[in-house]
């Protein structure tokens, strides 16, 4: 079997131990004669790995004692809205701030729901290059809560430091960087994450609700729209993505196994420095678009002098055994998803393909 190297922006690779563990149980789950795609969500086997997978989320997190930990189908686009149709209330106004397409997503939902208002934006000519600093936020100190996108997929900026929001809840889309490194949950009142970046198979959304914002919740929607009835619930109101929870407890325990989110972050820290050395190295054909402090380790984005070169690379790269380089058909370019599945070895092979392709098209 011949695996290609996978930089894809999501649905992502997933850890080669956490498929092989999914092919070995496949048919045959604890020796229950049945895999667990075919297991009732009500039965020991899927409770045991639900709860499991709960409890290693709480394990490599750390700190997550006031907040409840929700499983829940729908993806982010679905929390887009649920998020303010929970928690944005009549009479008031949330603030978002805006670094990249996903966060504009999340707000035109939110205004969809209520009121909600931009309290800083990057955009410069509909692109983004950087994360704005403290002072730029200009926040409503009476706001239901405050919202960011912590790392952004299309455009490759990413958040590395927590925004201060003073006593407005902080609300946060990390999707595309949950998980890539130790953080402190404790300042975020909601963090919500689709799964198909760092997590496992798409199909299954984290939500960590703290749990004073979560009394705040409204109780006037429909019961599977409200965070507080799945809380209750353990997130076992309606039937979850069992097998998407199974494969993303699969990856967790693989997360673990490496040493936890430490080891996973200087991975992942690794992993930028080789690539963004290898782009930064020649500057007459690569070029990143985003100020260097502000530059992703999930989603590094470059050019090269024409779109024909980068048509070029994507597919030289291909022939070579590395896919999904394209970048986002809305700002074109070049994109590296490095998330956590991705091996140091694969980047340095990336990169050793960048010295040649240059050397050869330059």
């Amino acid at each position: 079997m011949a695996r290609v190297i996978n930089f894809n922006a999501g649905p992502a690779g997933l850890p080669l131990a956490a498929l092989e563990r999914a092919r070995d149980e496949f048919l045959d789950f604890e020796g229950s004669g049945m895999g667990i795609l075919e297991h009732s969500h009500r039965g020991k086997q899927y409770e045991g790995v639900h709860n499991e997978a709960i409890a290693l989320l709480r394990e490599l997190l750390g700190g997550t004692e006031d907040h409840e930990v929700l499983l829940l189908q729908g993806g982010a686009s679905q929390a887009f809205a649920t998020v303010p149709m929970n928690f944005l209330h009549p009479g008031r106004s949330a603030d978002y701030v805006l670094t990249g397409g996903w966060s504009e997503k999340a707000f035109e939902e939110a205004q969809r729901v209520g009121s909600a208002r931009v309290a800083c934006s990057t955009a410069v000519n509909k692109r983004y290059a950087r994360i704005p600093t403290q002072d730029e936020l200009k926040l409503d100190p009476s706001a239901c809560y405050a919202h960011i996108t912590t790392n952004n997929t299309l455009f490759g900026t990413q958040w590395r430091r927590t925004p201060n929001t003073g006593a407005v809840p902080l609300v946060a889309d990390m999707s595309s960087d949950f998980l890539w490194r130790p953080t402190d949950v404790r300042p975020y009142a909601l963090i919500y994450a689709g799964a198909q970046k760092n997590l496992g198979p798409s199909g299954v959304t984290v939500f960590l609700i703290r749990k004073d914002l979560l009394a705040t919740a409204r109780k006037d929607l429909p019961k599977i729209f409200r965070f507080g009835v799945h809380a209750e619930n353990n997130s076992l109101y309606n039937t979850p993505p069992t097998f998407a929870v199974y494969l993303m407890r699969n990856v967790l325990a693989w997360a673990r196994s490496l040493g936890g989110l430490e080891a996973v972050g200087a991975r992942n820290a690794e992993k930028a420095r080789t690539l963004y050395g290898a782009i930064d190295a020649r500057p007459e054909f690569y070029r990143c678009p985003v100020e260097e402090g502000s530059r992703s380790a999930m989603n590094v984005v470059f050019r090269l002098p024409t779109e024909a070169l980068e048509e070029d690379f994507v597919a030289e790269a291909k022939k070579a055994g590395m896919v999904g380089l394209k970048g986002h058909r809305s700002v074109g370019g070049i994109r590296v998803s490095l998330y956590n599945a991705v091996e140091p070895s694969h980047v340095a092979t990336l990169a050793a393909f960048l010295g040649d392709f240059a050397a050869r098209r330059g």
